[in-house]
């Protein structure tokens, strides 16, 4: 019967009222168990949304200077007296409209209230590894893989890995600018998104986000976020100047490249490494890199023969460098920060993912002693 502008405007309205109607009816229900709770949740999320969309349409058809809007104002004029003639005309064609209508549907009967039963058992698909049951536990496995096999990680087992999920403060800062980091970064950002989005439906997380970035924004600027004091712009470590002093003057007891390669590869691995210089190649190239420091400071040194992971002295950097770097440094502590953000969010979900992790090993240590092992061949 919507055949009018007016009535499709009707229709909107009175399909608004129905969801409302719905989700206080869902609400009613008791959520006995963690998955009745979440299912609820995400059929709420869902009347949510069509409700939004909805309100959209409806305030295009309010606005004044919107095409609908114009439609709107052009069927009320139509249906004015403004032409005594025409009032007649068009009483009986929406009487005939009517008529045709109700031919088309003669069961349909609208005094008969709406089942809204099946809408109320509705289960959305949301879904679940194994490891996460139902949206209890988190399941990093595959991105502590990437933490553990990175040169910006360490070697720990599962349970360490969530202990310090959120600890970038340890990492070394000339290894956040590499690409690896960023992406693992990424990751584990949309990975935590992700499962908060299934877990919480109801919750504004993308607001949350946004005005998260812009604080950190603020900060960066103002040189004042924790880690990040120095915008990204990272110098040359004052060891590694002292270092590089005593260095040089120590080099002044070799005549010759050929006579510094007698140190061996290992050592002189170990000193360049020191130093922030390529440590790769043969004795021959790097006693040849070493023994460029002879007499000089590492500001002195080209770029080129530092290594890739470490932070170039800033003096070889132009100003279009620096800010690259400045504006990567930034996108890495948003990065971070949203990760710490969601960690927080998450911290009761992270607690319970440990204590399944131990009771886990646990059992695992229990069914590898001698009494375990006995108890299960038995049928204990």
């Amino acid at each position: 019967m919507a055949t009018t502008f007016l009535e499709q405007t009707r229709g909107l309205h009175e399909d608004l009222e129905r969801l409302e109607r719905v989700i206080v009816k869902d609400y009613k229900q008791e959520a006995k168990s963690h998955k009745d709770k979440l299912m609820q949740n995400h059929r709420v999320r869902k009347r949510i949304d069509s409700v939004q969309e909805i309100a959209r349409k409806l305030m295009r058809v309010y606005d004044d200077d919107s095409e609908e809007s114009k439609h709107r104002k052009e069927e009320i004029a139509a249906l004015g007296a403004s032409n005594p003639t025409a009032v007649y005309s068009k009483f009986y064609d929406r009487l005939k409209e009517l008529r045709e209508y109700h031919k088309r549907f003669p069961v349909f009967d609208i005094t008969m209230a709406e089942d809204d039963s099946a809408l109320l058992k509705e289960e959305p698909k949301v879904e679940f590894s194994g490891e996460e049951g139902m949206g209890r536990y988190l399941d990093l496995h595959e991105l502590h893989r990437v933490f553990q096999n990175a040169k910006f990680g360490r070697r720990c087992d599962y349970l360490e890995y969530l202990n310090h999920l959120a600890d970038f403060a340890s990492i070394d800062k000339t290894l956040k600018f590499t690409k690896p980091y960023r992406q693992y970064l990424q990751q584990l950002l949309e990975y935590l998104t992700g499962f908060y989005e299934r877990t919480q439906p109801l919750s504004q997380l993308k607001k949350q986000m946004e005005k998260l970035q812009q604080e950190v924004e603020k900060t960066w600027e103002q040189g004042q976020l924790p880690g990040w004091e120095d915008k990204g712009i990272i110098s040359l470590p004052a060891e590694a100047e002292a270092v590089a002093q005593q260095l040089s003057s120590d080099l002044e007891t070799f005549d010759s490249v050929d006579e510094l390669a007698t140190l061996g590869a290992d050592q002189l691995k170990d000193k360049l490494a020191a130093l922030g210089l390529k440590c790769g190649g043969t004795v021959q190239q790097r006693a040849e890199r070493l023994y460029a420091l002879k007499g000089r400071s590492l500001h002195d040194l080209g770029p080129k023969l530092f290594a890739k992971s470490k932070v170039v002295a800033t003096a070889h950097r132009s100003e279009e460098e620096l800010k690259q770097q400045q504006q990567t440094g930034l996108a890495v502590a948003k990065l971070e920060a949203q990760v710490t953000r969601l960690v927080e969010l998450l911290a009761n979900i992270i607690s319970d993912t440990k204590g399944r992790v131990e009771k886990k090993q646990a059992q695992v240590g229990w069914c590898d002693s001698s009494e375990g092992w006995l108890a299960l061949h038995q049928g204990v």
